[in-house]
């Protein structure tokens, strides 16, 4: 379990948020409903998906080694 209140919990939430953003930007209807937004609050999940697109290797890199992390050191 992990805190969403301290700074490795933090982590996991934006990490998970790039993930599931670049996720949903291959899917059309999703892409169309939620990712079409590029400012405001809604931009954020836009910008998410193109980070999780454009630096997919750093950001598996930091899953892994959150996971790992959080198994090991939690």
């Amino acid at each position: 379990m992990v805190n969403a209140y301290s700074f490795d919990g933090l982590l996991v939430l934006f990490i998970l948020v790039i993930c599931s953003c670049s996720y949903f930007r291959r899917i059309p209807k999703i892409r169309q409903l939620f990712l079409s937004e590029k400012k405001g609050f809604a931009g954020i999940f836009y910008k998410a998906s193109v980070i999780g697109t454009r630096l997919h290797h750093l950001v598996s890199i930091a899953c892994v080694t959150m996971a790992a992390w959080i198994v090991f050191f939690r």
